[in-house]
């Protein structure tokens, strides 16, 4: 058995990328609210506001609350033969991808990520069940420094 990993926390950038890819569906919700709250003051219902002021904390802990929690959640660790990336609120994940099924690796950052100073590990591993394991949230140096070392471990590996 393994020694227990200690787990790096993600860069704080993750976080703001997290709460602007939750500001879509909370808009959304704010959106059909205010909409219900319309097709109500429309019909002469009293109160036709009130879908929208009870969206509004939905919104905010959709925004503010839920993300941060999120991210908390996340972490990983490169152990010596192993990649180990956890993260879940209800459901708590540990994935252990052994060094020597990865196939191929890639380093992915899209324009929100390159804003908030963060990147991808995309680790794919041979066999077809869960076969990609991505680590958000990291800066692009420690993806691209991740990517070598792991590379340099699959080259060492004997087939």
């Amino acid at each position: 058995m393994h020694p227990p990993v200690t787990l790096t926390s993600l860069e704080p950038g993750q976080r703001r990328v997290m709460q602007l890819a939750a500001l879509l569906p909370a808009l959304a919700l704010l959106a059909v609210s205010a909409g219900i709250g319309a097709a109500l003051f429309a019909k002469d219902v009293p109160l036709p506001w009130l879908p929208a002021a009870l969206a509004v904390p939905a919104v905010l802990f959709l925004v503010l609350v839920m993300p941060v929690r999120a991210y908390r959640a996340w972490g990983w660790a490169l152990a010596e033969d192993e990649l180990h990336v956890a993260h879940g609120l209800w459901s708590r994940v540990h994935t252990v991808v052994p060094l020597s099924r990865v196939q191929h690796l890639d380093v992915a950052q899209g324009p929100v990520e390159r804003a908030n100073g963060v990147a991808r590990l995309i680790v794919h591993t041979a066999g077809t069940a869960h076969a990609t394991v991505t680590l958000p949230g990291i800066s692009r140096d420690t993806a691209e420094q991740l990517r070598d070392v792991i590379r340099a471990q699959i080259r060492s590996e004997p087939w």
